[in-house]
This record gives structure tokens, sequence and C-alpha cells, in this order.
């Protein structure tokens, strides 16, 4: 069942009064505007041209670091606040302002990484810790090769990263190439933490991301709406195609979902997309936006 929404999206008359509304479009990066390699399609970039040739705001809401982020929005020649590391970390590249940071708790990220270096799971899980815009590991492995390529970010190996808590970590993430080994460690921890202590998500498959319990992309979205824009949550669309999008796209008035997205995550969005190969973000901006 899709969600509720103040506005029935079935209609064609609706979708044109819907898009009438709109005024921040917030896009998700991978599996979203970038597919398997790693870049905006001139088909996206042009259908987002076009609409901030309307006059809406165009804003991208990624789990990526800010600095591995910064070309994607640089890319869609967005004029807002670059949302990251799931919302934990919004900074403006125009001024280098940073409106939120988040960070997980110091004793929270000491007790996850005791989880994650257990011995059964030590040698199967690549654990990350994101301090100010860095990324720290143990060792690097090729899970992390492979990560680093991808975000074009150079992992720093610290050994014991007990070493580098003096600060606390925007963002916590255990890396596997095991899909269901991550669900596994997923449902455990939401046994030992509440949402009120600790927020917790995959962006795909093989990554837990952890996080402050305020973060999520919602939030997020939201502070750039009501807070920056003075806008409502039914002037505003949001793109995604994961689980870490799932708050965004319950917030907006119009929630799209792309077409590679879990089934639980199209499940909650107004409209699904073709997949991210297929242009989806451009079909979908141009069905409510453009048309």
């Amino acid at each position: 069942m899709h969600k509720a929404s103040t506005t029935d999206l079935s209609s064609t008359s609706n979708l044109a009064q819907v898009g009438k509304d709109i005024k921040l479009l917030v896009l998700d990066i991978d599996g979203t505007i970038a597919g398997h390699d790693n870049q905006v399609s001139e088909t996206v970039k042009d259908a987002i041209a076009k609409v901030q040739a309307k006059g809406i705001h165009v804003a991208i809401a990624t789990g990526r670091m800010y600095c591995s982020a910064l070309r994607f929005h640089q890319d869609i020649k967005s004029t807002l606040p670059l949302v990251a590391y799931q919302g934990a970390w919004i900074q403006d590249p125009k001024n280098q302002k940073i409106h939120r940071h988040l960070a997980v708790p110091r004793e929270i990220t000491q007790q996850l990484l005791d989880y994650f270096e257990q011995p059964q799971l030590r040698t199967l899980l690549s654990v990350h810790f994101y301090i100010n815009d860095q990324l720290y590991v143990r060792e690097i492995t090729t899970e992390t090769e492979l990560y680093a390529e991808r975000c074009g970010v150079n992992p720093i190996p610290v050994g014991d990263l007990r070493q580098v808590l003096n600060d606390e970590p925007t963002k916590v993430l255990a890396l596997c190439d095991d899909a269901n080994l991550i669900q596994e460690l997923l449902g455990n921890l939401r046994l030992q933490y509440t949402p009120a202590e600790l927020y917790m998500t995959t962006s795909v498959a093989t990554f837990l991301e952890a996080a402050n319990p305020f973060v999520n992309k919602g939030t997020a979205v939201r502070y750039l709406a009501e807070e920056l824009l003075g806008l409502e949550r039914d002037n505003v669309m949001t793109i995604g195609d994961n689980f870490n999008d799932v708050e965004m796209l319950e917030y907006a008035g119009i929630g799209v979902a792309m077409g590679s997205a879990p089934d639980p995550v199209q499940a909650i969005a107004n409209w699904v997309a073709p997949s991210v190969e297929n242009h989806g973000s451009a079909i979908a901006i141009e069905k409510f936006l453009l048309s």
C-alpha cells in the first residue's frame, strides 16, 4: 500500500496540481542519480536544469561523506546546503557554513566497535569511522578499497580505531560482502539500541550504518524546506532508492522510489520510477514537475 497523502496522485489533473506546488526537489545520489558508472547522466542533468529554470530549488541528500558528495552537488548546480552522512552533516559549499553536525556518542561508538570486533565477526567486517569528514579504518581491506575508489576518498588505516575517538564520529559503518550477515547484525543491534539511542539503516544491502538518533534524511529535508526556505512538506518532492531514503520519502508531498528500491521502500512511495540506468529520476521529474 502506498503512503497516505494529502493529495490523490492517481489522476492526471491532480498530478499537474501537485507538481505546481513543488518548490524543492531533493535527490539521493547512489542508485538514484548515479548508477554503475558513478556519474550523473546528461539526461538527468538536463531534467534538473529545466526544473531549476522554473525556480524550483534542487538539493542532494546522501549517505556519502561531504567531500565525496561535493562533485555531485556541483554537477547539478545546486545552490542549497549539501546534506551528507544521512543528514548528520549539512554544509553550504558556497560559504563553508556547517548548518548541522550530529555525531554518534563516544560511549555507543565504543560499544559498537566491541560488537563488530567479536572474534566471529572481526575478519568478516570492515569498520569505518567518519571523523571530521575523514575516513578512518583499522586496515585497508578489499571492501574498503572498492568503497574508497567509488567514493573518491583516501581511507586512513590506524590499527586500533579507539585511537581516533578523541573526536566523536559523524557516522559508523560496518561493511561486508554478505548482505544476509548485515541484515542479521542490523536486527541484533536494533534489539540492543532503541531509535532514541541510535539511528541505524542500510544505504546499500552490504552497508550497516549507525548515526546519532536525531539523524535521518527526513529531518534534514525538513530543515532545508521549513527552516531555510520557509516551505511546507507539500512543497517538497524527494527521490531515493533505499532504506536510508524512507524518512524523506515519507516526509515529502511527493515521494518517489526508484525501480531498484527494495519492496518496502517502494511501498511507502507515491510513485515508483524506472531504474537509475534508465534515467528514472529524469522520468519522475518530467512526470511531476515538467509535464
